[in-house]
């Protein structure tokens, strides 16, 4: 009986101590895992950001910035601690003008890096190029083209040189200065670059329609309202160009038709359209003399003609035409005057001279 009783209380005594061994076994492996894992986890995370990075570096190199501050971002997520994803980002957003965020990036970057000169230098040209903006938009809104072109070319443009705004006001000032051919261009490089910017394409547009390219131009707007029909300022340079074809078109019809105070009426209103348009208006002013010719009002003829001659000092038809006017209101010499300039600038216009003869 004692032998059955000591017998169970050592099995007992066994089976708490198997238990403890246990308990403690557990615990010893539960504090290895939760010390641990944050460090395997931290490790993880610091590899991913390193290879983020890296990614985004050649993102950069390949002048795809948005996919660049995606993983800048995934980066600094993964590890907050990365200095140099900071920097990247903070250059990157420097490039494409996003100024404000972009000082965020570097100050952030300096508050782990203190006193980086490199960092504080691009510092420096994030403000040189923000403030040169500033001014170059207010220099356009002044009607100093000139100058804010200088401000975009020679300081936006080299810290910031992914900078749409600049870009864009940089073809605006192209065509404000009529250097429109170097409009077409530089909108052209735009829509390389983003094919669907309806502001390019509007300005491209303008820059073909000026100079009356208007097949081409119609085209870019029409694209331009095919992605948003709404779009003011497309609706109204599209709206205006179809409303100068029609108008000449009709000026043109009514003088063939013999229909000439009709013609008069047309062509004047399609010069009223947009006094501007010289490449344009040059044949308008010319077909407006030739009918004020045939309706024998020679003093209107004569400020149509000169105001052809204005736009282009060439153009020999309307030295003619001018010649005739000229004859109308009894100017002898002047009328043999223009219709010499005439044959000289096309001997087949020699035959002007002997009306007057």
């Amino acid at each position: 009986m004692n032998l059955s009783i000591f017998s169970s209380a050592m099995e007992g005594i066994a089976w708490r101590g198997w238990l403890y061994a246990a308990f403690i076994l557990h615990f010893v492996f539960a504090c290895q895992f939760l010390l641990l894992q944050p460090l395997v986890s931290a490790q993880d995370g610091k590899a991913d950001a390193a290879d983020l990075l890296d990614r985004a570096s050649q993102s950069i190199k390949v002048k795809r910035y948005n996919e660049a501050l995606d993983d800048l971002n995934a980066a600094i997520e993964a590890d907050p601690k990365l200095s140099e994803a900071y920097l990247h980002r903070a250059s990157t957003l420097r490039r494409l003008c996003r100024y404000q965020e972009s000082e965020s990036s570097y100050r952030e970057f300096l508050e782990l890096k203190p006193g980086n000169k490199a960092a504080e230098k691009e510092l420096s040209q994030l403000f040189q190029a923000r403030s040169a903006l500033e001014s170059a938009i207010s220099l356009l809104d002044s009607g100093d083209y000139t100058k804010a072109l200088e401000y975009v070319d020679k300081i936006v443009l080299v810290f910031s040189p992914a900078c749409s705004t600049a870009k864009i006001l940089k073809v605006k000032s192209l065509l404000a200065t009529k250097d429109y051919s170097s409009a077409i261009a530089e909108s052209g490089f735009i829509l390389k670059e983003d094919e669907n910017n309806l502001e390019a394409l509007l300005l491209r547009g303008r820059a073909y329609y000026y100079l009356a390219d208007h097949d081409v131009a119609m085209r870019h707007y029409q694209k331009g309202l095919r992605l948003d029909p709404e779009h003011a300022d497309l609706k109204k340079a599209y709206f205006g160009l179809k409303n100068l074809l029609k108008k000449t078109k009709s000026a043109e019809d009514n003088l063939n038709k013999g229909k000439l105070r009709l013609a008069v009426e047309d062509y004047k209103g399609a010069i009223a359209l947009d006094p501007d348009h010289h490449a344009h208006n040059v044949h308008l002013h010319l077909g407006l003399c030739k009918v004020l010719v045939k309706l024998g009002r020679g003093k209107e003829a004569l400020t149509s003609c000169t105001e052809a001659l204005d736009i282009d000092g060439d153009l020999t038809e309307a030295l003619v035409q001018r010649g005739e006017a000229k004859i109308l209101t009894e100017d002898w010499e002047g009328a043999v005057d223009d219709l010499k300039s005439a044959a000289q600038k096309s001997p087949q216009v020699g035959r002007a001279i002997s009306v007057v003869d």
